[in-house]
């Protein structure tokens, strides 16, 4: 596959074969040096009913499940565009949250393994059930489902600034509870509150470095500071309900005349019953995950009050895996869009009317977890930013989980990062493994070139301090 170079970090793959629109991949010529495969996946999105603009793909592409991970792909609502769970993913609104806390490194660090080892007892994670959140039952589960945030703070799990901050004030709109099957919910029902496993992580930071201090401020963070950063997302019930969505429009797609390179795009018009059925049953997972790091949010601020005296504040909390309709410029008319965006985050710029009131005129935070040991960044939404205002959402894998494993035991990982004066508490030794940081990118390449593509604008750099994995 041919890749053409249009500008420092921006490449072009021209339309050939189905392909309706080009493929357009912000990066470098090093960050896609073992692309080949997700940039087929590239091409197979851009076959898509409805497509506009390009296919995208991130610094921090890499193979995924139909879409590349780092994929972006809108499609008109009104000329046919359809909804693609696989353009989503199965960790539906897999997220990151960053709270800030009213003390700085030096005022942590008699403090900090006392932190680490509450933070080790409270903060549930693996691949089985157990959260933070013991629900009553069913009906419980529906006021989640529906309220997101909104209900947990409600509950009493929290407060206000925690749905100001977060993405859609704390919920999506137009749940449909009644799409999410019953072993989709029983899935859900015993782990909401907790981070899971793979690469989900709980991170106690320190901002290293600040690059635009007016952003730095008005986001709450200056160097020095202490910060936590939450990955997790909507758990067994995300990846239940795209399981079932899939099968259902992989069976309709022929109703609709619909044909793809890979049963991995099923697909079906947005505004058809099956699109219609994806999306409510999306937004209801999309607000289980956001319930599920504002349960988090509260443990780690429980942890931190007895532990250090200290307070945690919500900076912001940005979904990377969700279709969302959204109003676009489209070759000069403002058009309905269903815009995915998987392993890939919004970036709004300044003045974006989604945007809480205090942030409005400095634009949307952004936040870029880096591997284990590594640097993780703030960023910023820009005006004009390209790709349906979307950037990277993380460092991007190299090594697959059981290739990782075998180069290199978690035993060496956890003395490699103790080392270098990280706090480790890992659930398994197997899961520090997997997640070592030879195992993706380098973060701050990706960054440097989601930046040098006019995606967004760096903001701060944090550091890691101690790390609870999954």
């Amino acid at each position: 596959m041919e890749l053409v170079q249009e500008a420092s970090h921006r490449f072009r793959i021209d339309p050939h074969g189905p392909m309706r629109v080009p493929g357009v991949v912000f990066a470098s010529r090093r960050l896609l040096r073992d692309a080949e495969k997700s940039l087929e996946q590239v091409a197979n999105v851009a076959t898509l009913p409805g497509i506009v603009g390009a296919s995208y793909a991130m610094p921090d592409i890499h193979w995924g499940y139909g879409f590349p991970i780092g994929g972006v792909a809108a499609t008109d609502v009104a000329d046919g565009g359809v909804v693609s769970p696989g353009g989503v993913g199965f960790d539906i609104s897999c997220g990151v949250r960053l709270l800030s806390a009213d003390i700085d490194h030096d005022g942590l660090a008699s403090a900090l393994s006392a932190v680490m080892d509450g933070l080790d007892r409270a903060i549930p994670r693996g691949a089985g059930p157990g959260g933070v959140w013991h629900l009553t039952g069913p009906g419980q589960l529906e006021r989640i489902l529906r309220g997101g945030s909104r209900y947990a703070v409600g509950e009493g799990h929290g407060e206000e600034r925690d749905l100001t901050r977060c993405e859609d004030g704390g919920a999506v709109a137009d749940a449909d509870v009644e799409q999410v099957s019953a072993r989709a919910r029983e899935r859900g029902l015993g782990q909401v509150g907790s981070l899971g496993s793979a690469n989900h992580f709980l991170e106690v930071q320190r901002v290293d470095e600040v690059y635009d201090e007016s952003a730095a401020e008005a986001f709450g963070i200056a160097v020095g500071q202490v910060c936590v950063m939450i990955h997790c997302g909507s758990r067994g019930l995300g990846h239940q309900i795209c399981t079932d969505h899939v099968r259902l429009m992989d069976r309709a797609m022929t109703r609709y005349g619909i044909r793809v390179p890979d049963r991995q795009l099923a697909c079906t018009p947005v505004d058809s019953p099956e699109g219609q059925r994806y999306l409510g049953a999306m937004a209801a997972a999309a607000n289980y995950g956001r319930a599920n790091r504002q349960l988090l949010s509260d443990a780690a601020r429980i942890v931190f009050r007895r532990a250090a005296g200290a307070r945690l504040s919500l900076v912001y909390d940005v979904s990377h895996n969700l279709a969302k309709i959204e109003p676009h410029q489209v070759a000069g008319a403002r058009r309905t869009l269903c815009v995915h965006r998987k392993g890939a985050t919004r970036a709004f710029p300044p003045g974006h009317p989604d945007l809480p009131d205090d942030l409005r005129d400095i634009g949307q935070p952004v936040l870029i977890p880096g591997t284990m040991g590594t640097a993780s960044y703030v960023l910023v939404g820009v005006a004009g930013g390209d790709a349906f205002h979307s950037t990277c959402h993380g460092a991007g894998r190299v090594l697959s989980r059981h290739r990782a494993a075998r180069a290199v035991g978690g035993r060496e990982v956890r003395a490699r990062l103790e080392s270098a004066g990280i706090a480790v508490r890992p659930r398994s030794l197997r899961g520090l493994a997997e997640e070592t940081p030879e195992a993706y990118k380098d973060v701050s390449e990706v960054v440097a070139a989601s930046e040098g593509a006019g995606l967004c604008r760096t903001v701060a750099r944090l550091v890691p301090l101690g790390v609870v994995k999954g």
